[in-house]
């Protein structure tokens, strides 16, 4: 296992995605950014965040549960996505190309997590 979060593939995938979602949510008006982009923000960010929590951690028990945190807020980014782009925030493309990136992040993560604990 590395000793660098920087060398996790899944964490810096998921920190590249959540600077796409600060691109395109810096964009919107007061209204939108101050509902949607907030809540939608977060999420994204809360994805490489916990990854990196995690990874802190002493126990490989402790950096699976911040892993699942993780991938509960990919579950969460995916609503935020959706309702922006049921209310016209994002245009379709943007949508799918935003949601692919996701399911990468979250088959990674599921593996990662496999991972986590199996070297001795």
């Amino acid at each position: 296992m590395s000793n660098r979060i920087e060398d996790i593939e899944v964490y810096n995938l998921s920190e590249v995605f959540a600077g796409k979602v600060w691109e395109i949510t810096s964009t919107w008006d007061f209204f939108a950014k101050d509902t949607i982009g907030k809540q939608l923000v977060r999420s994204s960010d809360s994805i490489s965040a916990n990854i990196a929590e995690g990874f802190g951690r002493y126990h490989f028990k402790e950096n699976k549960n911040f892993c699942y945190y993780s991938r509960g807020s990919i579950i969460e980014t995916k609503t935020w996505l959706y309702k922006a782009t049921s209310r016209k925030l994002i245009d379709n493309e943007t949508y799918q190309s935003l949601l692919q990136q996701l399911e990468t992040i979250h088959l990674k993560l599921n593996i990662y997590i496999k991972f986590i604990g199996s070297i001795k």
